[in-house]
């Protein structure tokens, strides 16, 4: 039987691995309340929307460049 799941939140490894980033960098983002999480039991979880957006320009955010750094670049090629 195939079911179609879809996955809603990850653990702090997976959601490491999805940002390209150090678990111990994750933890630290979850510390600081820059990423959203949830204790279950002794696990931590990380909503996939909360990957998402943080990864997502904030566009009332004026401090932070438009897009990622090298998007300009690579646009140019």
């Amino acid at each position: 039987m195939q079911r179609d799941e879809t996955v809603l939140a990850v653990g702090m490894g997976e959601a490491a691995r999805r940002l390209g980033l150090s678990p111990r960098t994750v933890a630290t983002l979850v510390s600081r309340r820059q990423l959203a999480s949830r204790k279950v039991g002794r696990r931590r979880l990380i909503p996939v929307m909360a990957l998402e957006a943080f990864v997502r320009p904030d566009p009332l955010d004026s401090t932070r460049s438009e897009g990622f750094v090298g998007e300009e670049t690579m646009s140019k090629r």
